[in-house]
């Protein structure tokens, strides 16, 4: 079972496992408040969130990972990512007003694509994690096995025509839809039922 979180221009999800739950991405900084008030009218507590996954480390998706470390959320990282854990670091750092704290890597637990089924299944959610590099080399999709796919910002498969020379976007999409998903969840669009 999964939550959406609507509380600023990123879509965050939550997902509820048997023995642990993962939320994916998390907003701009300075969005804490909001946050609060989403997971409230959700009934969702911050010690109900065992996990942090970002789809990848842009500031519109990891603004909050370290206030929410500060308060016992784990962040997991793909091995992939760990190099780009400090991408948006610069960029927030222009906006004083917004005392961002970059995000204590040392405490992250890292896996592997290839771990991630097993990881997964310790904490009760059956799917695993893939690399879709299409729109960064850091983005990752979480692919469930009820079908569900939370993808980030991968470019949305109907305008999947429209990139006819990118042959990475459409290796990420033939991954993803070897799958074979019933619904997408974007970062930034509503989700697709397949």
């Amino acid at each position: 079972m999964h939550i959406k979180l609507k509380y600023g221009n990123t879509n965050t999800f939550f997902i509820r496992g048997m023995s642990g739950n993962l939320l994916v991405d998390t907003d701009y900084a300075g969005t804490l408040p909001a946050f609060y008030r989403a997971i409230k009218d959700c009934k969702i507590k911050i010690s109900d969130i065992t996990y942090i996954l970002a789809t990848h480390y842009h500031p519109d998706h990891i603004g909050l990972v370290s206030e929410l470390m500060n308060q016992g959320v784990k962040l997991l990282v793909i091995d992939i990512q760990y190099s780009y854990i400090h991408f948006a670091d610069s960029i927030f750092a222009r906006d004083k007003k917004l005392d961002y704290e970059p995000i204590h890597a040392d405490n992250a637990l890292i896996i592997s694509t290839e771990g991630s089924r097993v990881f997964l299944r310790d904490i009760g959610i059956d799917g695993e994690i893939v690399a879709t590099t299409s729109h960064s080399e850091d983005s990752i999709s979480l692919i469930l096995d009820s079908g569900e796919c939370f993808v980030g910002d991968l470019e949305p498969i109907e305008y999947l025509a429209a990139y006819e020379q990118n042959d990475r976007l459409k290796y990420d999409w033939e991954l993803v839809m070897h799958y074979a998903p019933k619904k997408i969840y974007y970062a930034h669009a509503n989700e697709k039922i397949l």
